[in-house]
């Protein structure tokens, strides 16, 4: 088959990918991976990741294995690195594709005698992969999608669809019906999730009174039940969005995995949400999904899909990328409920449309 860019096609036979560390990053670089299954149909594809993103690789058909990266945890420190290079060496990996941009993950792969190591040559670790991809400034300044896109690309490799896709494992169906269940919710319920947390901090947080009154306003306009998603972290936000309501709203935050996260948001009908992790979950499940952005840029890690609608306001000031916002967020108080409920009900619409086309 020739090679590409000095990567063979042929004589492939196990790539390890090492997972970027974050739910938004790693649902984004869903589309890279399935290129790498396009380019190596016939090779075993194993994924290098932290707990706490592992489970968007379950059922993901490009994958066939999915390895712990437990750092915090046996591969934490030095001592750790080396057991796991030593784990990963016992699986005689042809290939290391390096998402992860960090000078470990290209120093655990030479020390797991990985012969051929693709990434971009950031983090001083140009000398330590055998195929080192220049990061071009037109390519850190795009779409975070095609960031990872541009690694195959440059080494000549076939690309997929840039639209990334996730799968719900028939386990994680099935404990979101349990769990629906015991919130005394049926099969046939109008299910809509909103997001109001965002870890990167509270400049990336639409108000949690708006998101109270906007689940009022959906759940009467829909007649569903509304569900608060996010993590432990995102509890105290949540707390006021539900005291701050005036219908009855379900708290899961914290409670959920996020493979159970991911099987309940794929239920609802409609995801209103906050630039996090979970909102490129609920793009990449293709459910209905508006998104609201205040400090971050859309252009750059805006959710992609036909179901997806952005609301953000260009102030002066923007996009800053802060935590925390000195200017009394304009951005975000520039939004409001009517604005928001107006793109929930034109997406509602359009997708009646296209259901019936």
């Amino acid at each position: 088959m020739g090679k590409a860019a000095g990567v063979p096609l042929s004589g492939v036979k196990k790539v390890m990918i090492r997972s970027a560390n974050w739910v938004g990053d790693t649902v984004m670089s869903l589309p890279a991976i399935a290129s790498l299954r396009l380019n190596f149909p016939r090779a075993r594809i194993h994924i290098l990741a932290k707990p706490w993103v592992a489970d968007i690789f379950r059922a993901n058909y490009d994958v066939d294995e999915v390895i712990l990266y437990q750092n915090p945890g046996i591969h934490q420190g030095l001592a750790g690195k080396w057991r796991l290079a030593r784990e990963l060496k016992k699986k005689n990996f042809d290939l290391a594709f390096l998402l992860q941009n960090a000078f470990e993950a290209a120093f655990i792969s030479v020390l797991a005698g990985i012969p051929k190591r693709a990434g971009y040559n950031t983090d001083g670790r140009s000398l330590l992969l055998t195929h080192p991809v220049l990061l071009r400034k037109e390519v850190k300044g795009g779409h975070q999608v095609d960031y990872y896109l541009a690694i195959l690309k440059s080494l000549g490799l076939k690309l997929a669809s840039r639209i990334p896709s996730l799968k719900i494992a028939p386990a994680s169906q099935e404990e979101a019906s349990r769990i629906l269940q015991s919130l005394g919710l049926g099969e046939s319920e109008t299910l809509v999730g909103i997001s109001p947390g965002a870890t990167y901090g509270p400049a990336k947080q639409w108000f949690p009174e708006r998101y109270a009154e906007l689940s009022g306003r959906i759940s009467e306009g829909l007649g569903a039940r509304v569900l608060i998603f996010g993590s432990q972290g995102d509890k105290k936000i949540a707390s006021r969005v539900c005291r701050n309501a005036r219908i009855p709203l379900i708290d899961l935050t914290g409670i959920t995995t996020l493979a159970q996260a991911s099987a309940l948001i794929a239920r609802c009908k409609l995801f209103v949400t906050n630039d996090s992790g979970l909102m490129h979950v609920g793009a990449a499940l293709g459910v209905p999904l508006v998104a609201i952005f205040g400090s971050t840029d859309h252009r750059r890690t805006g959710p992609l899909g036909e179901a997806c609608r952005v609301i953000h306001k260009p102030v002066t000031c923007w996009p800053c990328l802060k935590t925390e916002c000195p200017e009394e967020t304009r951005c975000m108080d520039l939004i409001s409920v009517d604005e928001v409920y107006e793109e929930v009900e034109s997406l509602l619409a359009n997708r009646q449309r296209m259901n019936n086309q």
